[in-house]
């Protein structure tokens, strides 16, 4: 089978939906009384995936999942015992199927301890398979290269490996790049790349032949792109707010803002994740008190909070008349009523807790249907 995706809205066949890590997983955390609320999490989380791919499979999906640690010694890092590797609960964030090519975000693999470099004279001492890397990476890394590299593609490779070899059996090109369809979407001949300037560089297309058949737009973005706006089907898009100048990215498209959604709605628990900078995934720290609060405030209130008051335009769209969302809305339902589009609600309880939300824990690898021009005035 030849896999390919053109546009997200085509039929879906084959998606691969991510995974956490069980509750078993937390046995290693003595009090008991936060081990007990990430056991929990862990299981309304499998249990909000197994609702979508319940869904998905109704209409005919293939379903691939990526694997998982299953206790906390295999998930460490490579070069720090302290912090555990985070599961691959978002895997459109580490890969892109465009056309008919995988792009695979998979740092090389260091068997090289990260005291070689830690206080030198960075990069000019660095060992000559760091300096084969892309500069831009060595650049923004620096040092601290070592513990990304081996944070990363640990927990890639692991995750990954058996979907990867799948895929190559069946054909499909794939390759090495930093590149997302979180931050990619495919329209057909065209591709709008969002780009933060603030914290990321723009990804250089012209690097592969692959691209050459599109349309590259690059459109500055707070943050991925399906978490700003989302093209549901041809002349629709449901937007937080104006991110773009859209008459002239989508002229005649209509647009449906929905300002003060999704994330800017929870900013108060997003500044507590913040200040408790990730203590929650370090061992021993289950006794700090920062840890103890960012717990309570999450399932104390933030949940309830979530399911009840935001509409998050990070949706997964399965054909040009079913797209899955996260909640009602009023104002889209009607919107969707209007295209003959059947949305379908699959609450992911604790998106905000794993920065995901029903697109980014998805990644469609294979839709029916081929490339389009939306716009051939543009030539």
């Amino acid at each position: 089978m030849n896999y390919s995706v053109y546009q997200h809205w085509d039929p879906l066949k084959v998606c691969m939906v991510g995974r956490s890590y069980a509750p078993e997983f937390y046995s290693f955390i003595e009090n008991s009384y936060v081990r007990n609320v990430m056991e929990r999490i862990a299981q309304e989380t499998e249990e909000d995936y197994q609702k979508l791919i319940k869904l998905l499979e109704s209409f005919g999906v293939e379903i691939l999942r990526p694997d998982c640690f299953s206790s906390v010694e295999e998930s460490y890092d490579t070069f720090n015992n302290k912090f555990i590797i985070s599961p691959p609960m978002t895997p459109r964030d580490d890969m892109a199927m465009i056309g008919n090519t995988l792009f695979l975000n998979q740092l090389p693999e260091f068997n090289l301890q990260y005291d070689l470099c830690k206080g030198s004279d960075w990069p000019s001492s660095c060992p000559d398979n760091i300096k084969n890397l892309p500069e831009w990476i060595i650049e923004e890394l620096g040092p601290d290269l070592f513990l990304n590299a081996g944070f990363f593609s640990k927990d890639r490779r692991h995750a990954y490996r058996n979907i990867v070899q799948h895929l190559e059996k069946c054909g499909t090109n794939i390759i090495n790049a930093d590149l997302s369809s979180a931050n990619t979407t495919r329209i057909g001949k065209d591709l709008y790349h969002g780009h933060d300037p603030s914290y990321s560089r723009e990804f250089n297309f012209n690097l592969y032949p692959e691209f050459n058949k599109y349309r590259i737009h690059n459109v500055t973005m707070d943050g991925h792109s399906d978490g700003n706006f989302c093209p549901v089907v041809p002349g629709l898009i449901i937007s937080l707010n104006d991110v773009q100048e859209y008459k002239k990215t989508f002229p005649g498209w209509e647009v449906i803002y929905l300002p003060d959604q999704s994330w800017d709605k929870v900013k108060s628990f997003l500044d507590l994740k913040a200040k408790n900078k990730g203590k929650w995934w370090v061992p021993g720290e289950e006794f700090n008190d920062d840890f103890t609060n960012f717990v309570e405030s999450w399932l104390g209130h933030w949940v309830g909070y979530v399911e009840e008051t935001v509409f998050d335009v990070n949706m997964l769209v399965i054909d040009e008349k079913n797209v899955v969302c996260n909640n009602y809305n009023e104002e889209v339902f009607k919107t969707f009523d209007r295209y003959g589009i059947t949305p379908h609600v699959v609450n992911f309880r604790h998106r905000y807790f794993w920065d995901g939300g029903l697109h980014c824990i998805t990644s469609d690898i294979h839709r029916e249907g081929t490339m389009k021009d939306y716009f051939p005035e543009r030539g």
